[in-house]
C-alpha cells in the first residue's frame, strides 16, 4: 500500500514539474533583426523598416517601449495591445535621413514582458543629398 501511494505520489509531482516547465510564459521571436536600406537621398523622405514577430509562448506578449535610437530621426511603432500566443504583429521604424549623409548604423530596443525582456533591432543604409 505505501509502495502505492508512494508511485502515486511521485508521478503527481513529475507531471506537475513537467506542466510548469512547458509553461514558459511569453516570448518574442522576430523574422529578423536588420534592415540594410541600401543607398536612399536625403530629399526623398521618411523611410520605413518593419520588423514581423511572432509570440511564441504560452501568455500574452506585451511591448513596453521601443527605444528610438537616441534621434529624433526615428520613430518607432509598435501595438499597444497584447499579442496572444501564436499571434503575430509588427513593430516599424520610420526613419527621416534629411540634413544626414554618409553611412548610418541605427538600434532601437525592444523592451517585453518575454523572458529576454530586450531585443535589439538594427537598421543601415547610406545617405546621398
Amino acid at each position: 500500500m505505501k509502495r502505492i501511494l508512494f508511485t502515486l505520489i511521485t508521478m503527481l509531482a513529475v507531471s506537475c514539474l513537467s506542466l510548469m516547465a512547458a509553461d514558459k510564459g511569453a516570448e518574442i521571436e522576430f523574422d529578423t533583426v536588420k534592415h540594410d536600406f541600401g543607398t536612399i537621398k536625403a530629399s526623398n523622405g521618411v523611410v520605413t523598416a518593419t520588423y514581423r514577430f511572432t509570440n511564441t509562448g504560452t501568455k500574452p506578449l506585451v511591448i513596453v517601449k521601443v527605444t528610438n535610437g537616441g534621434c529624433g530621426c526615428t520613430t518607432p511603432a509598435y501595438p499597444k495591445q497584447p499579442i496572444s500566443p501564436g499571434q503575430s504583429g509588427e513593430v516599424t521604424i520610420n526613419f527621416n535621413p534629411a540634413g544626414r549623409r554618409g553611412e548610418f548604423n541605427r538600434e532601437v530596443k525592444v523592451t517585453t514582458n518575454a523572458s529576454k525582456k530586450r531585443t535589439a533591432l538594427n537598421f543601415s543604409g547610406v545617405i546621398i543629398p
